[in-house]
């Protein structure tokens, strides 16, 4: 038994693969002991091998299963995988902002949602998603200006490539309050 109470002997069956899985996530959260933490992963993959329905050689299917059980313990740490979001270009704008950018020594992000705005309407970008590429144009490790340019020069349609990092956001607003704080104790 470990953690809330799960006992590895007694048997999963009756909760959906994504319910066992919720289970594992949350106790591989709440353990700090790594022994445990490996037996849990090794409880995701075991389970995910076994529900994966891959037919193909044991090799394919260990890849695809590791690749699952890596993705469903950086979801649970608040890290997801790139996705494409695309959005119409139209006079009133794309209807959010972005903060960060390489001479700030952070990644480029999305700090804002316009409520009512194209954004906010198409429902596929979220505030913390990190902005990795516009219209297949890479901006990680740029300037904020280069991904303004790319954005404001945009046509039609916007493609972006942007990952889910909200807890890497916070850091960083956290650190430019910090800044801004200090700079208006100097002008005081």
């Amino acid at each position: 038994v470990f953690g809330g109470g799960l006992d590895y002997g007694k048997s999963f069956e009756g909760l959906s693969s994504s319910d066992f899985a919720c289970v594992l996530i949350e106790e591989f959260q709440l353990e700090s002991d790594e022994r445990r933490q490996s037996s849990v992963t090794l409880a995701v993959y075991e389970h995910v091998y076994e529900t994966v329905d891959i037919s193909s050689s044991p090799e394919v299917r260990a890849n695809a299963t590791a690749k699952a059980t890596v993705a469903a313990f950086a979801a649970s740490e608040g890290h997801s995988h790139p996705r494409v979001v695309e959005l119409p270009k139209t006079e009133e704008g794309l209807g959010f902002n972005i903060m960060g950018g390489k001479e700030q020594n952070s990644p480029i992000y999305i700090s804002r949602i316009i409520p009512g705005g194209i954004a906010d309407r198409h429902g596929g970008l979220k505030r913390g998603d990190q902005l990795l590429s516009v219209n297949g144009v890479s901006v990680e490790g740029e300037h904020h200006e280069k991904a303004v340019e790319l954005l404001k020069a945009a046509q039609g349609k916007v493609k972006l490539v942007v990952r889910y990092t909200p807890k890497v956001l916070e850091e960083m607003e956290s650190r430019f309050e910090k800044m801004r704080s200090a700079k208006r104790r100097q002008q005081n």
